[in-house]
């Protein structure tokens, strides 16, 4: 039976405090596309997406409508792109990008994903034409989104895909210089990419997965914040218990639309992703609540124990409201996307530095974060290889979106606009790594790999 005072304090959360879902992501799975003509293999997997996803989009919004949760984005994940190229002999893979931008806008979707590669251990034919051709493919397309995995705790780092993607990051902004580098914004570079991530750019539809799937990512930052700002006096045990509770509410509110769009697609639920994301308005952002805890600015010493220690609240309370949590789970800090990250950033109070250590106790890693244009490819490079050790090493997931700002330098600012938000470009360690860099092959997997 519904508490009535259950149902006030959700309203509350929905219009004072940004509760919203972020995305509802239909995963898709295009095996059967399989075509060894690029022509008929890009129509093959327009169709199957066009058919799948025909009521994604008016069901999400028939379900915010009823229910009154904004849900603010509908996706679209697909196989890893890299995998269906390599039956066409490794042609060039962009037809099929713009066939899937093409059902992208034709559906209305915010974004879709699976322009991908998996490269932990080694490439193949369809891995390399797909990583080549990602600038392209993303100055080419208006909502297609692309992910490279580049490591992993059970086979190591790919050294060569790091050196390549360093490039490619670089050749991505270049390209679309025009259009404030939003190309290197809808490319992401992974450590351990989860196979059912609904969140972008980063999603794809695993190997592993249904054949289609529904899979939910919640956000929250601003209902948490607020629930901290009521818990004046308490210690730092009690703060967790706060957290915990805020995020199994947070998170049930996602069960019920992941429930309710299942049934409605007849499409199975996959995951909830209880992570608290961002957004550039005010008061939802995961640097308040850091700052709510007690720090003076986000970046200042504590930062990263009160960052660990939300991380962790987060998912104990999530996993108590859903048995099927999944994809990223846990706080994320994008700096453009984070208004209270952009204001540390602009105290010089948050450096790059102080972000990377966050990193090895977030969801993600580098996310959305704005570097001078003429930081070079094997600084990017190595970024990657940090990030990556990191997430190596501790088993979990990091990622780098790093975005370098053509023709601007540190102090200027970069806007994409929505959700991504805008981000002041950050100054880089320009020491040379090149050497580090150029040297390939594969840093070897940590012997806690070996568990089997």
């Amino acid at each position: 039976m519904l508490n009535t005072g259950d149902v006030l304090e959700t309203i509350e959360m929905i219009q004072q405090e940004h509760l919203d879902i972020r995305t509802i992501t239909m995963g898709i799975s295009l095996f059967d596309c399989a075509c060894d003509d690029i022509d008929r293999l890009s129509y093959k997997i327009y169709d199957k997406v066009c058919r799948y996803a025909k009521d994604l989009v008016k069901t999400g919004n028939d379900i915010g409508k009823e229910y009154g949760i904004p849900i603010v984005n509908k996706r679209i994940a697909v196989t890893p792109i890299a995998m269906m190229a390599a039956s066409c002999g490794g042609k060039n893979p962009v037809k099929i990008a713009k066939m899937l931008d093409k059902a992208a806008n034709e559906l209305g979707v915010d974004f879709i994903g699976g322009y991908s590669a998996l490269v932990q251990k080694g490439f193949s034919p369809g891995d390399y034409a797909l990583i080549e051709s990602i600038p392209e493919a993303l100055s080419q397309t208006q909502r297609v989104c692309s992910s490279v995995n580049i490591g992993s705790t059970k086979t190591g780092i790919n050294m060569d895909a790091v050196a390549k993607m360093g490039k490619i990051i670089k050749k991505s902004a270049k390209l679309t210089q025009d259009r404030n580098c939003i190309g290197a914004a809808k490319l992401v570079v992974f450590c351990n990419a989860p196979e059912d991530n609904p969140f972008m750019a980063g999603a794809f539809h695993g190997a592993g997965e249904p054949d289609c799937v529904i899979n939910v990512g919640i956000s929250g930052p601003g209902v948490v914040s607020a629930a901290i700002e009521r818990a004046k006096g308490c210690d730092i045990t009690q703060i967790a218990e706060v957290i915990k509770k805020t995020a199994f509410k947070i998170t049930r509110a996602g069960q019920l639309v992941a429930r309710e769009a299942s049934k409605r697609l007849c499409v199975p639920f996959g995951i909830i992703d209880l992570s608290l994301a961002p957004t550039p308005a005010v008061g939802d952002s995961v640097a308040q609540i850091i700052e709510n805890i007690g720090v003076e600015n986000c970046g200042a010493c504590g930062t990263t124990a009160i960052l660990a220690l939300l991380n962790d609240a987060v998912k104990k309370g999530g996993t108590m409201a859903s048995s099927h949590v999944g994809g990223l789970s846990g706080s994320f800090i994008p700096v453009s996307e984070d208004r209270g990250m952009i204001e540390a950033v602009k105290k010089g109070c948050l450096t790059l530095n102080k972000l990377e250590a966050m990193t090895a106790v977030c969801s993600v890693g580098l996310d959305m974060i704005v570097i001078p244009g003429d930081t070079s490819s094997d600084v990017i490079s190595a970024m990657i290889a940090d990030e990556a050790a990191i997430g190596m090493v501790n088993s979990k997931t990091t990622a780098v979106r790093v975005i370098p700002a053509i023709g601007k330098n540190v102090g200027d600012e970069l806007d994409f606009g929505g959700l991504l938000g805008k981000g002041p470009v950050m100054p880089v360690n320009t020491s040379s790594p090149s050497v580090f860099i150029k040297r390939g092959g594969r840093i070897p997997a940590p012997i806690h790999s070996l568990k089997n």
